[in-house]
């Protein structure tokens, strides 16, 4: 099968996870914070103020609570996101307002969001789509002109820049995704950073139970003159810290990122030439001046007749594809009455292709071969 999302791994992360083995700490210690600073000096960001988590939706969920978001309060977010974000909002019994999209790039624009903005919007929750920045920059803007928290759900976007800026520094707060899906990988875990000093230093208590120190041991090593094992309990927490036999794999594969991006970016360029002839195919759009993308996706868009068809033709040959993210404004727990004409095109319309960089150039032949004759039979209303 050739799968439409793999994670590259191999002896240099062994090596790494042996070396926590041996060191008998296995848990959240010095690997851990390396792999905060690490990671952000990556993204340009305070590594103080950066936290390994053990995912990115517990980060969306801690979000909303370091902004305080609850009855009477929207959030607005666009209909094609994960699901996470639009859970940890409503959990909260705050609104999800849903914006809409581009149809062709799947992202909002600035004006999608501002025509969702109401005097009760509290924050906007931003998905860069498939890695593709968007417009981030315009809608941070539009966010500290309207008073409203800007929450970056840069998920997809590890390695996606705007002018060399990096996404997840636009925001208020920031979180990214390292579970086994993505480029970057853990298995699980997320990163989080929080622009404000002393919001961040509220989400490191609330990410482990309310301590204002993580243990007894860390609280003797800060110098506490006795009984270092009593509790210093501010307020009521929860555990979401990563650990170091995960960072220690993180660490390993930030510094392999750069190349798995460099390959992502040679097989979209190819099934961009590949591709560029065949009717019926829709290419993403090119990126705009000044942005890089981190290229977690690669989709096509297709006539919806056909689309779903195709999808099984690719299935059938041993080519796994799918559509990401199942527009929010369908989904009868968020509420109805929604009108998004662009997230329900996009949704119509988009197929993801494998796109890794596990991939060799025979895979992205036989994905483009496949995909060229499904779509040729099938809008010639035939079929082998």
């Amino acid at each position: 099968m050739i799968n439409v999302f793999q994670p590259t791994l191999g002896a240099e992360e062994l090596d790494a996870v042996r070396a926590v083995f041996d060191s008998s700490w296995l848990g959240h210690g010095p690997r851990t914070r390396e792999f905060e600073q690490e990671f952000a000096a990556h993204a340009g960001l305070v590594p103080e103020r950066t936290i390994f988590i053990n995912s990115a939706t517990a980060g969306l969920f801690l979000a909303v609570e370091l902004l305080a978001l609850g009855p009477g309060d929207e959030v607005v977010l666009p209909s094609i996101s994960f699901v996470g974000a639009a859970n940890a909002i409503a959990s909260a019994g705050a609104r999800p307002v849903f914006c809409d999209v581009d149809p062709r790039t799947l992202n909002p624009s600035v004006a999608d969001v501002e025509r969702a903005l109401t005097p009760t919007t509290k924050a906007v929750i931003l998905l860069h789509y498939g890695g593709v920045p968007g417009e981030v920059a315009e809608i941070a803007e539009l966010c500290r002109r309207r008073g409203v928290a800007l929450v970056e759900d840069a998920a997809c976007a590890v390695a996606s820049t705007v002018d060399g800026r990096p996404c997840g520094s636009f925001g208020d707060i920031a979180m990214w995704s390292f579970d086994a899906m993505k480029i970057l990988v853990t298995g699980d875990g997320g990163m989080l950073h929080v622009r404000d000093a002393e919001l961040a230093r509220r989400a490191h208590r609330l990410a482990y139970h309310g301590l204002e120190h993580a243990s007894g041991f860390s609280a003797a090593g800060k110098g506490v003159p006795h009984r270092w094992w009593e509790l210093d309990v501010r307020e009521f927490g929860r555990r979401v810290v990563g650990n170091d036999l995960t960072a220690a794999i993180g660490l390993v594969q930030l510094r392999r990122l750069p190349g798995f991006v460099a390959r992502r970016r040679e097989i979209a360029a190819e099934y961009d030439r590949l591709l560029a002839d065949v009717e019926g195919v829709r290419l993403p759009p090119p990126l705009p001046a000044g942005q890089r993308s981190s290229h977690y996706f690669y989709w096509v868009q297709l006539d919806p007749e056909i689309r779903d068809q195709v999808a099984a033709d690719l299935l059938d040959i041993g080519i796994y594809t799918t559509f990401r993210y199942a527009p929010l404004h369908k989904v009868p727990a968020y509420g109805a009455g929604w009108h998004l004409p662009g997230a329900d095109e996009a949704a119509r319309t988009t197929l993801l292709l494998p796109l890794h960089q596990g991939l060799d150039d025979a895979d992205v032949r036989t994905v483009v071969d496949g995909l060229r004759k499904s779509v040729e039979q099938r809008q010639g209303g035939t079929r082998d």
